[in-house]
């Protein structure tokens, strides 16, 4: 999937990119399968910001994605969409009963094609299937981190991972970051590699965009006054030396483990740091 480019015709467009969309089948979703989605603004359930430069944006709908689809289901792909809420295509698929699903759209995914779910499923792309019937080496997206919860990983436009060894009740599995760990191997995974690939190549081009999508702007705190930021403040000299950096409530940014007390870490073989160390 390419980038479009723009005609640099005002100072806005000028380097501006932006998705091809000629992949996208139908601008229409199923009205069944979208929700309100109420905008908080980076705050969370006691109203405090916990996620800071939020608020504004476009208004749009939630598509309910299945994230667990039924074994035994089979279905047909009736159309490609664009959702505003995720970097991935999404894609309507219509079982034996009559009903809609929106899945994860791999990058070879056209309409028409087939796609079911079970242990007796075929490897094949955008089928889902138990990690243990998926041969070693496979390339795979939307893993289950627990069995029957829904796909947590591999998620975003383009990424993959891949099956790398099978143990007793266990597989390897190496995400996109580098890091390898282990899951269960009655977890679900689908067959393939998730489409929109050159997302990551987009150009922003101009702010409007960014506050189109909820994003405010952001402001470093060297060039903040001393009372509103640890780095702030100065008289004209460099700012911010003789210090670490840290957050606007003083807790540091770099060199500092944030990742504490986690279950899951047990289950990392292989750190997404490791190739970073020397």
């Amino acid at each position: 999937m390419a980038v479009k480019l723009y005609n640099p015709t005002t100072p806005g467009t000028r380097g501006m990119t932006t998705q091809d969309m000629s992949a996208i089948t139908t601008k229409k979703p199923v009205r069944s399968l979208i929700t309100i989605k109420k905008k908080h603004s980076g705050r969370n359930n006691q109203g405090r910001i916990t996620t800071r430069h939020r608020g504004g944006g476009t208004r749009v709908f939630y598509r309910n994605v299945n994230f667990d689809l039924p074994a035994g289901t089979s279905a047909t792909v009736e159309a490609i969409e664009y959702d505003p809420n995720r970097s991935a295509r999404i894609a309507r698929i219509k079982d034996t009963d009559g009903a809609h699903h929106y899945i994860l759209a791999t990058a070879k995914m056209k309409v028409g094609s087939q796609v079911s779910s079970g242990e007796d499923t075929g490897i094949e792309t955008g089928n889902r299937l138990p990690l243990s019937k998926i041969p070693v080496g496979s390339i795979i997206h939307a893993i289950e981190m627990q069995p029957g919860k829904g796909a947590q990983m591999v998620r975003a436009a383009g990424a993959r991972a891949q099956l790398m060894a099978k143990e007793v009740n266990y597989v390897q599995i190496k995400l996109p970051s580098g890091e390898v760990r282990i899951v269960h191997n009655t977890c679900d995974a689908s067959i393939g590699a998730l489409g929109n690939e050159q997302h990551k190549n987009i150009k922003i081009g101009k702010a409007g965009r960014s506050r189109r999508k909820g994003i405010r702007p952001s402001v470093r705190g060297v060039v903040m006054n001393a009372a509103d930021h640890p780095h702030g403040g100065g008289d004209g000299g460099r700012h911010g030396v003789g210090r670490n950096p840290v957050t606007p409530w003083g807790q540091k940014t770099l060199g500092y483990r944030t990742r504490r007390r986690k279950s899951s870490n047990k289950l990392i073989i292989r750190s997404r740091h490791a190739g970073k160390r020397k």
